[in-house]
């Protein structure tokens, strides 16, 4: 299975491992301040700030079974195949845009609970990452009658495509009773409030770093405007 990490950069480390408990991940061993790791559906990892990632960064990284099936499903794309300390041999995949994507080989137990990673992969093009997405076995999901966003979905988390300026935003996506969940959040300390979106109901809440609102979309359900491509 194909599992999705969304690393965030942090100088609030611990306030985050609150929150990812709170929303319903557990971690598989003791967080430090420059790594920790939440399984759900998916993986958030939270990892401490450096000179190329202040705080507030995302990075998507991907983890595959096999890494040599990996890099011959992207031979078409700008691959490079590196290692890094802690990780092993691994790829970076960067489309046009410049924002890279790396994967490596590993095992993650499959989906747990019902929070999950969307970390939403902003690009003014989407028809690259997607193809890109296509070739790991990513499959599409829910996907805007007028283009400019698709849900790529894995046995582990999903990634959202978004027409945009070049980035990676944070995101989740909460299955179930989300006035609930905004309940157990705020009895964590966290100012979270429900939202009625066009798309579907949200959780808003403050930014641990200061940032921008983090947004914890529930499952979307009315396709006004919208269509199921899976």
């Amino acid at each position: 299975m194909t599992v999705v990490q969304q690393i965030l950069y942090t100088t609030e480390p611990e306030r985050w491992w609150t929150l990812a408990e709170a929303l319903g991940f557990v971690a598989p061993f003791e967080p430090t301040a420059e790594w920790a790791e939440f399984h759900a559906d998916g993986v958030l990892a939270v990892h401490g700030v450096t000179e190329q990632h202040p705080a507030g960064t995302v990075d998507i990284h991907l983890i595959v079974p096999e890494l040599d099936a990996a890099a011959s499903a992207l031979d078409g794309f700008a691959t490079q195949r590196l290692v890094m300390d802690g990780v092993g041999e691994m790829l970076l995949v960067r489309p046009a845009s410049g924002i890279a994507v790396s994967v490596s080989e590993g095992a993650v137990q499959r989906g747990i609970g019902d929070i999950a990673v969307q970390p939403i992969w902003f690009q003014p093009e989407l028809d690259e990452p997607r193809a890109i997405l296509a070739a790991l076995r990513f499959r599409a999901g829910v996907a805007a009658d007028r283009g400019g966003w698709v849900e790529m979905l894995c046995d582990g988390g999903s990634i959202g495509l978004h027409e945009g300026e070049a980035r990676i935003g944070l995101s989740f996506e909460a299955r179930g009773d989300l006035d609930a969940l905004a309940a157990r959040l705020r009895d964590a300390g966290f100012a979270a409030s429900v939202v009625d979106e066009a798309f579907a109901r949200t959780i808003r809440l403050p930014d641990p770093d200061g940032g921008a609102e983090i947004w914890i979309n529930g499952v979307q359900d009315d396709l006004h405007g919208y269509h199921r491509e899976g």
